[in-house]
């Protein structure tokens, strides 16, 4: 069950912070009162789950082959690699490194928890199970596990997919790239078939994102134009008010501009594979950071105009900058996830080294 192991849970950075600050010797009535008694739980669990996986691990070791049969500890691997629990299988491998790889009746379970382990066993990658797929097929097949599910955007999941095809591309034999299995099939032709869906939502969340931040820049645009060539007020009053309200409407009018830009090419792009790697994720930081940014200079020009205009009342300024901030603040809240996520999975640790970190 994977809300017992810490992978199999996601949370926000605060909670990400608190949980990592909690210990089992936090009084529960403290923790009550600020709300995270929810958190204190879920980390005592894991720690009673680290410490079970510990003992079993242990007598494990102590454990002849007929024993592991019996007691079903191949079958608990591979339900556990199925299932995307890591730290489960990582402590396996520290036991017994012959459990990297079982046979069963359609697959082996190639466990790729970290490169220099692959690269060390090297004979592993050239396996194949009954249908004659290879690590490299298996790494093209539709992943269904949860670990998958979680990843937000259907774009940032054939990201994820494809990064971890090219991972496994690299540490396999160059000949293995193109060998096909029984149904005549290369590893690339499997991943094209097995993710024609997902690369076609992929593309749908894309555009609907890029068609949504254009219509926001269109409107900044056309706002900050406006406003360039009406200047609020007295402008011999403040002068470097006034120039600070100048230069941010140039900054937001640019900013929003290049932003419009940059989702137009992703509206026109070709929408090939390899552009879900690289390309269209890069394309869309750009755009967001930029849009992001004009929407922050915008606030600046508007409480600016306000200032010289209520000549710096900031009994009245005040209050009508915040509420007019309020609609800003909730298009950030709700775009500036999507912007972190696609930074973290495209500039972020590989594969292989975000494994090694939950092990950590």
């Amino acid at each position: 069950m994977r809300h017992f192991v810490p992978s199999g849970i996601q949370l926000g950075f605060w909670k990400q912070r608190i949980y990592s600050l909690l210990s089992r010797s936090c009084a529960v009535g403290v923790l009550n009162y600020f709300g995270i008694i929810q958190l204190y739980e879920m980390k005592k669990i894991h720690d009673q789950y680290n410490e079970l996986l510990s003992h079993t691990c242990k007598v494990i070791s102590e454990s002849k082959t007929q024993q592991l049969l019996d007691g079903l500890v191949y079958s608990a691997i591979c339900r556990a690699t199925k299932k995307g629990i890591f730290e489960f299988v990582s402590k396996m491998l520290e036991v017994d490194l012959r459990f990297i790889w079982r046979y069963d009746d359609e697959k082996i379970f190639s466990i790729l928890y970290s490169r220099d382990m692959m690269m060390k066993y090297y004979s592993l990658t050239c396996l194949l199970d009954v249908n004659g797929n290879s690590v490299l097929h298996m790494a093209g097949m539709m992943e269904h596990s949860t670990r998958v599910n979680q990843i937000p955007g259907a774009a940032l999941q054939m990201q994820r997919e494809l990064q971890w095809f090219k991972e496994v591309e690299r540490i396999v034999h160059p000949k293995d790239k193109e060998s096909t299995n029984n149904n005549g099939f290369t590893p690339r032709q499997l991943f094209t078939q097995n993710h024609e869906k997902m690369m076609k939502e992929g593309e749908k969340w894309m555009k609907d994102t890029a068609t949504s931040c254009t219509v926001v820049g269109i409107l900044i645009v056309t706002i900050m134009f406006q406003v360039a060539f009406t200047p609020p007020g007295d402008n011999n009053r403040d002068p470097g008010l006034f120039r600070v309200f100048m230069i941010s409407d140039a900054l937001s009018f640019f900013l929003s501009s290049t932003s419009i830009l940059i989702f137009l090419g992703i509206l026109t792009s070709r929408y090939i594979e390899d552009d879900f790697l690289k390309n269209l994720p890069r394309q869309m930081i750009i755009g967001l950071f930029t849009l992001f940014c004009s929407i922050a200079t915008m606030m600046i020009t508007f409480s600016s105009a306000l200032l010289i205009i209520l000549n710096e009342q900031l009994r009245i300024s005040i209050p009508l900058i915040c509420l007019g901030g309020v609609p800003i603040f909730f298009f950030l809240w709700i775009q500036f996830p999507i912007l972190k996520d696609m930074i973290i999975s495209t500039y972020g640790p590989g594969i292989f080294d975000r494994k090694m970190k939950l092990k950590l």
